[in-house]
């Protein structure tokens, strides 16, 4: 299941060209790689590290950066690699912490797959040694608050915005327009879910009223942030990023998927789901509307099902031979129960 088993795109022993286009885009006399390496995860984007220096130019000196291209196979819903860096432009405006964007490649020409390049950022976003460090209680609070206010200074970014019109608005409201996203996406699969076509129907006839669109990560979790001694140091991976209703990102960090375990400290795996809130009004967020939080859990539930498929799909039809895509695949009958669990816990207290 190890990283290097897939094909990659980066060919390390053959940098001249990348060299050449780095130097010109940062306005450098030169860009000389020390050091070349491949960073591990990326089930859909490939990671590299990139440690250089640089001659002259306002960047001069020698840094630590990242290369984030495309896995062998990538998925239909995720955005380019040009379109991730306008994403993080406008979130790094926003004052959203996020890797420092560099540059962006937008096409396949320099190294067989369009890329971007940004700032490495220190520290560690491996979910599972997050949500089992020892020192958790003394920072998960503080951790999740901070996530928060976060999210809420990404949410205040709401169309139009002129540099993210390759976002397409939803036709429907937010809730009913992700339904139909799933839909369109378990139609692609290659056997029937009848089970997740039930929590979509459900999904579809419960959907709450729209509250006005924000962009949305769309992957807003543990595994997707990098901290460094307890402390939050960016926010990674964009490639779902839309416009959509707040409530989605704040239903995803504290579904139970994402909790990698630990299903006692619903933000995450690492807090109470109150200092979630707590950071996200704290910092300017609307009020959260906590009793729509489970109908949202739901949601994220069924659409990690959906995606999981869609990675599994990936192995079966031959796109990218991977035990890791094929073993996620099979994750989906777990959401399958958790959502279905979470509609019976809503309709129970309905009664």
């Amino acid at each position: 299941m190890s990283h290097q088993n897939r094909p990659r795109t980066l060919d390390s022993s053959r940098l001249d060209a990348l060299a050449a286009w780095l130097a010109a885009s940062i306005g450098a006399r030169a860009v000389v790689f020390d050091q070349v390496e491949l960073l591990s995860g990326g089930a859909i984007g490939e990671n590299w590290r990139l440690d250089l220096s640089v001659t002259d130019g306002p960047r001069a000196g020698r840094h630590a950066w990242v290369l984030r291209t495309d896995a062998a196979s990538r998925m239909a819903m995720s955005h380019d690699r040009a379109s991730e860096f306008a994403l993080i432009r406008a979130a790094a405006a926003a004052g959203v912490r996020v890797p420092e964007p560099i540059a962006v490649m937008p096409d396949a020409a320099l190294i067989g797959a369009p890329f971007m390049i940004v700032g490495h950022v220190a520290g560690s976003a491996q979910a599972r040694r997050i949500v089992r460090d020892p020192r958790l209680p003394e920072f998960g609070d503080d951790l999740a608050r901070s996530l928060g206010a976060e999210l809420a200074r990404l949410h205040a970014i709401r169309p139009p915005v002129a540099d993210l019109a390759f976002l397409a608005l939803p036709s429907r409201p937010p809730a009913r327009a992700a339904v139909a996203a799933m839909r369109a996406d378990l139609d692609r699969c290659s056997e029937p879910r009848p089970a997740l076509e039930y929590v979509l129907g459900w999904l579809d006839r419960n959907a709450p009223d729209p509250q006005g669109l924000v962009l949305a990560h769309g992957d807003f979790r543990t595994g997707n942030y990098m901290i460094d001694g307890g402390r939050l140091t960016a926010i990674l991976d964009w490639e779902f990023a839309h416009w959509g209703d707040r409530h989605e990102d704040l239903g995803w960090f504290t579904a139970r998927c994402w909790r990698f375990g630990a299903d006692e400290r619903e933000a995450g795996g690492i807090a109470r789901a109150e200092a979630l809130y707590e950071g996200y009004e704290s910092a300017g967020g609307d009020p959260v509307d906590r009793a729509a939080m489970p109908y949202w859990r739901i949601l994220a539930s069924a659409r990690w099902a959906v995606v999981a498929l869609l990675q599994g799909e990936r192995h079966l039809t031959g796109g990218e031979t991977s035990l890791e895509l094929l073993l996620t695949g099979m994750m989906a009958p777990e959401m399958e129960y958790d959502a279905l669990l979470g509609i019976e816990a809503l309709e129970e207290g309905a009664r």
